[in-house]
């Protein structure tokens, strides 16, 4: 196989031995169903057939791989919960896909440093409620966090509905055991709140979706979890109105745990997947709200000042949830949409552009202009809270050709106009294979330049993770 001017030895019986040598025979696929199997992510019509997928069990049989992937020339995929939607996980060039399914263990929850220390394949989920059974809270809640896993959010800098109060993948994790691209095992950081001590390494792997190192063990913060808790649903006319109510509602020095929004299409759409009512489903825009706080009275009272905020704003009415099963209630619209978008076509394409807050009404009616434009269905949800807009461009019976010519010119549209206003590509999902291409939108050459620089310092031989993020003429 060959890219650009690097050529990679393709995975034979001899290497294949080596492998099974090296971590033994049960931990090496090479039949046709297990290579389909690990040949996508969750991204529509996209795959990457790999030549043979790894299971190690530690950091040294990581480690031992990568030694033989750099001596061989092979590339190399990390991929954990295989739950991303860019491709990131989809080995572009084959190679080796390394899974991280056995690393899976929640290694300590440690109480007295509010740390804790995890392996790459655990899920998300799962360090959330052990971290609850000791009373403390893991925030980042991207909304897969009963699939996805640990190591895929900190390769993607996962964000979720609490990042407008407690922030994004980033800002949790304290330390990393990385493998590099040579096959050398180096600890970054640890059970540490602060760290001034060189370049800051750790920020440079979070989000760099494995093309710069990959990991074996992750430390993050934990946080004290809150006493009370309250979830609002605030439905309104139209969403021009939710989003002025959202920015009243933070100048009113209240900073809900999450504000979600979601259009009408989108709860319409939850409603048949449901087969049930949703609550105001025909408002224009809901806001869906978490108040979190030190006791009742405080959050009553930050509900009171949300309240007064909002209703300035031509809210229709207010239903409250300080139970876990009516919380549930006024959340499965939203936490559904994913599901309920595939099971109505049967091709989609997820978007997650940033902006200013308060530019959301403006991208959301224009981004609508351009893709009804293109004869595309969409619908819009996301963070109003951060600025971060989910937008599900949806195939239903369009045809396969006109969906494929569509398609790229509906991405540079958004990126182009995320752009115009202020805003980025991407807020959480990363770039990866779908958006490369569009990189030089959002940044300019020196930064190009700079992580070109990064890229060819840490992986000179271009095995990591080839054909992410770089555009194709220069994915070296």
């Amino acid at each position: 196989m060959k890219r650009d001017d690097m050529t990679y030895r393709p995975i034979d019986d001899a290497v294949i031995r080596k492998l099974h040598a090296l971590l033994g025979e049960d931990a090496v696929l090479t039949d046709e169903d297990s290579l389909e199997r690990y040949s996508r992510d969750e991204t529509t019509e996209l795959s990457g057939r790999p030549e043979a997928v790894v299971k190690p069990e530690n950091t040294k049989g990581v480690s031992q791989v990568m030694r033989l992937a750099s001596e061989l020339v092979i590339p190399v995929t990390a991929r954990s919960g295989g739950t991303g939607v860019t491709g990131g996980a989809v080995a572009s060039m084959g190679g080796i896909v390394l899974s991280f399914e056995r690393m899976n263990r929640i290694i300590e929850v440690d109480t007295d440093n509010l740390m804790a220390v995890v392996q790459p394949g655990v899920i998300t989920g799962d360090i959330a409620r052990a971290a609850v059974a000791e009373g403390l809270m893991y925030p980042p809640d991207p909304a897969s966090i009963d699939s996805c896993c640990i190591g895929g959010n900190v390769s993607e800098s996962a964000g979720g509905p609490s990042a407008v109060k407690y922030g994004t993948t980033k800002d949790y994790v304290t330390g990393l055991e990385v493998v590099f691209a040579d096959g050398r095992v180096s600890r970054l950081g640890g059970k540490v709140v602060k760290n001034a001590t060189g370049y800051n390494l750790i920020g440079l792997m979070i989000g760099s979706e494995g093309t710069l190192g990959i990991f074996t063990e992750i430390t993050v913060r934990l946080i004290p979890m809150p006493a009370f808790t309250m979830d609002l649903l605030v439905p309104f006319d139209d969403l021009f109105a939710a989003a002025r109510a959202a920015s009243d509602i933070i100048r009113a020095r209240v900073v809900p745990a999450t504000i979600e929004f979601i259009q009408r299409e989108a709860t319409t759409m939850a409603e048949r997947f449901l087969g049930k009512q949703i609550p105001f489903a025909d408002a224009g825009a809901q806001l869906l709200i978490r108040l979190d706080g030190d006791d009742r009275q405080n959050v009553e009272r930050q509900m009171e000042r949300l309240w007064e905020a909002a209703s300035a704003h031509g809210a229709l009415d207010v239903i409250t949830a300080d139970s876990t099963a009516t919380s549930d209630r006024l959340w499965e619209a939203r936490r559904c949409l994913r599901e309920a978008i595939v099971a109505e076509s049967e091709a989609k394409e997820g978007e997650d552009v940033v902006v200013p807050r308060k530019e959301i009404p403006l991208f959301v009616a224009r981004a609508k202009e351009l893709l009804d434009g293109l004869n595309l269905s969409s619908i819009f949800f996301g963070h109003i809270g951060d600025g971060n807009v989910h937008v599900e461009i949806i195939k239903g019976k369009l045809s396969t050709d006109d969906w494929l010519r569509a398609l790229p010119r509906a991405r540079e549209g958004l990126y182009r106009l995320a752009s115009e206003m202020g805003g980025l590509l991407t807020g959480e999902h990363g770039i990866g294979s779908i958006r490369r291409e569009y990189l030089p939108i959002s940044l300019d050459e020196a930064q190009m330049d700079g992580m070109r620089g990064i890229k060819t310092a840490l992986d000179p031989l271009n095995i990591l993770n080839p054909k992410k993020i770089f555009p194709e003429a220069d994915s070296r």
